[in-house]
């Protein structure tokens, strides 16, 4: 059974999905850009069978706030915010790609609230990468005036990004889509040497992983949550 609900943060009304025992532990879910809540409607509803798992529209996409307003930074406090308002102290988080980015910068500042963090096709923050979501081919539903904000970030990120992999506590699992991927694959291992505790697994399936093999990705969770 899915819920679907809005909460304000500030000034941004965030939308999202919920499946689960409303009093089961929590996992959050970040997508990525140009996606939404529902790109993980597959994943959230197997996980749902053993958890309270929410799937939040980031700002700008799906049915939240388009503010015209965009940055990983105000991202990661907009969640930080959705924990607040929904009173949930610590969680699991999953992100996918750039979901993933604002899953690690929450990990990094506010080590208190991950319990285990877990990055799906997540692109590291070294100079010079590339965003694989390309395109629209039909209708979006998402700002297309964050497209180039993000870009911009994870093409050159804050250097404190990286230099604060090592603040991650959480244990954290990496999850790589393969060769298929369109995003480069070559220093995932980089920055899993980077967190203190992290695993990288590599799925294949490309970059979509979690939607192609959703099944996968969410034994992957379910061991990795439960280890």
């Amino acid at each position: 059974m899915e819920d679907q609900s809005v909460v304000d943060v500030g000034d941004v009304r965030l939308a999202y999905r919920a499946w689960g025992d409303p009093f089961g532990s929590p996992v959050l879910l970040l997508h990525g850009l140009g996606g939404s809540s529902a790109s993980w409607e597959a994943v959230g509803g197997l996980l749902g069978e053993e958890w309270r798992v929410y799937a939040l529209d980031l700002r700008g996409h799906g049915e939240s706030d388009w503010p015209d307003e965009y940055g990983f930074e105000q991202m990661r406090d907009d969640v930080l915010g959705f924990l607040d308002e929904l009173e949930l102290d610590r969680v699991g988080v999953v992100g996918h790609a750039m979901g993933g980015v604002v899953a690690y910068l929450l990990a990094e500042e506010h080590a208190d609230r991950v319990e285990r963090l877990v990055l799906v096709e997540t692109p590291p923050p070294f100079p010079g990468q590339l965003a694989a979501e390309g395109p629209p081919t039909g209708p979006v539903d998402y700002d297309e005036n964050a497209v180039p904000a993000v870009r911009a970030q994870i093409g050159e990120p804050d250097p404190r990004w990286e230099e604060e992999l090592g603040q991650i506590v959480a244990p954290t699992l990496m999850i790589a889509g393969g060769p298929e991927s369109g995003m480069p694959q070559s220093r995932l291992p980089d920055m899993a040497s980077l967190v203190p505790d992290c695993r990288l697994v590599t799925l294949g399936g490309g970059h979509q992983v979690h939607k192609r093999h959703p099944d996968q990705v969410a034994q992957q969770i379910t061991e990795f949550f439960t280890s």
